[in-house]
């Protein structure tokens, strides 16, 4: 395999690894500067995770959140090839990556982050993650393979197993999926299951610490929890899961609570490059970076996005930046135009972010968000949220799809894509797959 890009005369490479937020703002800035511009993703498709939630609880289709590379960049000079960068060879100026080697001139490593585990295996194999599309699919698929199987199975031990939900994890993420599913248990489900008592579908959201959203104030970390409580959703705060063992979920102060859905959205970690420096990694595996978000000890490779941490290159976040989409964006940004600033022998600019707000949805006419000055909850909170996420969606289709769905179900209480569908790779791609998962990773 190779990447098949001739260098171009007079043309210096740079080679982003990640379509995330971050390294497609920074591809499309660089799309006609002047560099040769090389894209690496283990997708072929950028996709957008503040909704995949939606995807997850049957609100909406896949396709709806994300968008082919190949299509972004049409009408640029962004080369695209879809692969897994493995391990970097600086001395050569080399990455190595799951379809052979490509030379840079500059490296940037944005490939974003997974779910994060921290450590306990056991629990990593049991539970269902929700960081990308395939993983909100499966999801989808568990939910409602579960309910169905809740509606023939024998006995009333696995009838609770297969109806009690459990995410662990307070974080926005986890808020949002809870109240998608109190949602879907009140409108959906006394629909398509009338013989269901959909009183036995209990949602429980798991949180370690003393609140939800530990981002936000406390303020909306209270407003949120009250939303969530007069859904129905059971949250449980100061509750640590220690382990999953014959359909319960283990609490470290000895609470058991069956299920067959055990949801996993606590934390993440930062995407693993082989053999880079243990020196230059940091808390959540985040890759270090300076105030030029460049790798500790390297001159060219660079990191941006949930990816990199930077110690005390902003005053403001002398700890590091949170992981959000906004960040990403602004460092994909900036390290851009400091390319080609270094180019012309002109000085880099340090980073400083500039913190845009946040805001979670809980459900219908139910949201928390907050500016620099203004705090607000409820419709207002729920509308702004709309409105934003609406304009950060790639692509005039995918907008229109995502509102059209929305109006849909505001209307009519209903979520449309419910379909238990598990796809098959076809023989080609599995051999492929093992064929690439071999690559030596070496010389």
């Amino acid at each position: 395999m190779s990447f098949n890009i001739a260098r171009e005369n007079g043309k210096k490479r740079v080679v982003i690894v990640g379509g995330g937020f971050g390294g497609l703002k920074m591809a499309n800035e660089l799309s006609k500067s002047g560099f040769q511009v090389v894209l690496v993703d283990k997708n072929n498709y950028h996709q957008f995770p503040p909704l995949i939630y939606q995807v997850a609880s049957a609100g909406l289709e896949p396709s709806s959140i994300s968008f082919p590379f190949r299509k972004i960049f049409s009408k640029t000079e962004v080369y695209f090839r879809m692969g897994e960068a493995r391990l970097i060879y600086p001395e050569r100026n080399i990455l190595q990556t799951s379809i052979g080697k490509v030379e840079y001139d500059y490296l940037v490593l944005a490939a974003g982050t997974t779910s994060n585990f921290f450590g306990n295996k056991h629990i990593e194999e049991e539970a269902i993650p929700m960081k990308t599309l395939s993983e909100a699919m499966g999801l989808r698929n568990a939910l409602l393979g579960n309910f169905e199987r809740s509606v023939t199975c024998a006995t009333e031990q696995e009838r609770c197993e297969l109806l009690n939900i459990v995410i662990v994890g307070g974080g926005a993420t986890g808020v949002e999926i809870a109240g998608a599913l109190a949602e879907m248990k009140r409108y959906v489900l006394p629909k398509d299951y009338p013989d269901m008592d959909n009183n036995l579908l209990q949602i429980y959201l798991l949180e370690a610490t003393d609140r939800l959203l530990s981002g936000m104030s406390k303020e909306s970390s209270e407003k949120s929890a009250e939303f969530l409580k007069s859904m129905g959703v059971k949250v449980c705060l100061g509750k640590k899961v220690l382990d999953y063992q014959d359909h319960k979920v283990i609490l470290e102060d000895g609470t058991e609570i069956p299920t067959r859905t055990f949801i996993w959205v606590s934390g993440v970690r930062a995407n693993a490059i082989g053999n880079l420096p243990e020196n230059v990694i940091g808390r959540g595996g985040r890759i270090k970076v300076d105030a030029f978000n460049r790798v500790e000890g390297f001159s060219n490779i660079f990191s941006i996005g949930d990816q990199c941490i930077m110690l005390g290159g902003d005053p403001e976040y002398p700890n590091g930046h949170p992981q959000l989409a906004q960040v990403a964006i602004q460092q994909g940004k900036l390290l851009a135009e400091n390319l080609l600033r270094q180019e012309k022998g002109d000085p880099m600019k340090p980073f400083h972010y500039k913190n845009l707000g946040s805001m979670a949805t809980v459900g219908r006419n139910k949201a928390v968000a907050e500016f620099s000055k203004v705090k607000t909850q409820g419709l207002i909170a729920w509308f702004l949220w709309l409105v934003v996420h609406l304009r950060s969606i790639l692509g005039i289709r995918n907008k229109v799809s995502v509102l059209l769905n929305w109006m849909w179900s505001y209307l009519t209480y209903d979520r449309s894509f419910r379909l238990i569908i598990y796809a098959r790779k076809a023989k080609e791609v599995v051999d492929r797959e093992k064929r690439e998962a071999e690559v030596h990773w070496g010389d």
